[in-house]
């Protein structure tokens, strides 16, 4: 292997994880046009990143007429899913629009707002937008609730934080359903950079909503993945994150000024489970800066 993915894969081996990369100019000519891939048809345990097909599903919902984007939605302390961030670490009744639950959801990954726009949305409409666009290796079984009951159980845990740290404990290892492509919410890159060109080209649903979506990835607060590897004022970047014990991924769009955007995913399984990871955080941003240098015309 010669080019930006032999030293994609140094970067990886380097960081200690297995990776997943594909990376395409968006609204490029030819079919599939250029592009950077490794691995980029394996199926990965999407973890977060199911809320970016949700959010297309809600946004579709709305040019259907089926759901009101500004409809008043109540989430309560004793019913929200856990979570580290926006209204899942709460301690009061929040009321918000669909549309506001949808970019707490996407801005600080909010596990409680992912929740509360899947019961709304429903998931047959998340089925229905992977079928219509394409989506053919892109699976979701369901939202981050359905995760967490997963991982008490098949840790042996009595609690979502025993489990949780069971996961990350490298000297007790565990193996659940969560982490398994064919039992969990699962996708590969080039799903993931042919849904973000369709967000980019208002194919993904009407041209309202996609500037919304565009906009609501912009303001994702992390900049500790895809955007490390552009810290340049003429760079702009979008993106969804997801992490769930040794994985770590992101996909996004990287867009330097006066350049067709470029469309990344990047994913990673870290052979060590702890809680903090900042080689591999930061191999997310390298590898994509490799893989758009490659791209830029």
């Amino acid at each position: 292997m010669t080019g930006p993915e032999a030293r994609i894969r140094e970067l990886f081996t380097a960081a200690g994880v297995r990776g997943w990369l594909h990376a395409k100019r968006i609204g490029s000519s030819g079919d599939p046009g250029p592009e950077v891939a490794l691995d980029a048809d394996g199926r990965v345990v999407m973890a977060s990143v199911y809320k970016l097909p949700l959010l297309v599903a809600f946004c579709r919902a709305v040019d259907d007429g089926a759901l009101d984007p500004v409809a008043p939605v109540r989430l309560l302390p004793e019913a929200r899913t856990a979570g580290p961030t926006g209204v899942s670490a709460m301690s009061d009744p929040v009321t918000m629009s669909l549309r506001d639950v949808a970019r707490s959801m996407v801005a600080v990954s909010d596990n409680a707002a992912a929740d509360a726009l899947l019961d709304a949305v429903g998931l047959p409409r998340v089925h229905d937008a992977l079928r219509v666009l394409g989506l053919r290796a892109t699976s979701v079984h369901g939202g981050t609730r359905d995760t967490h009951v997963s991982l008490v159980r098949d840790t042996g845990a009595d609690t979502l934080p025993d489990a949780m740290s069971r996961l990350a404990d490298n000297d007790r290892p565990v193996d659940p359903t969560a982490l398994d492509p064919l039992l969990s919410s699962a996708t590969t890159g080039r799903d993931m950079t042919r849904l973000l060109e369709a967000i980019w080209t208002d194919a993904a649903a009407s041209p309202a909503q996609c500037a919304y979506m565009r906009t609501v990835l912009g303001q994702q607060v992390w900049p500790h993945r895809l955007a490390a590897g552009f810290p340049h004022p003429a760079v702009r970047v979008a993106g969804k994150t997801g992490t769930l014990g040794p994985l770590r991924h992101e996909v996004g769009v990287v867009q330097y000024r006066d350049e067709p955007a470029v469309a990344v995913a990047v994913f990673t399984r870290a052979a060590r489970a702890e809680v903090h990871l900042p080689a591999v955080d930061a191999v997310i941003g390298s590898t994509a800066r490799v893989a758009v240098g490659a791209l830029r015309v």
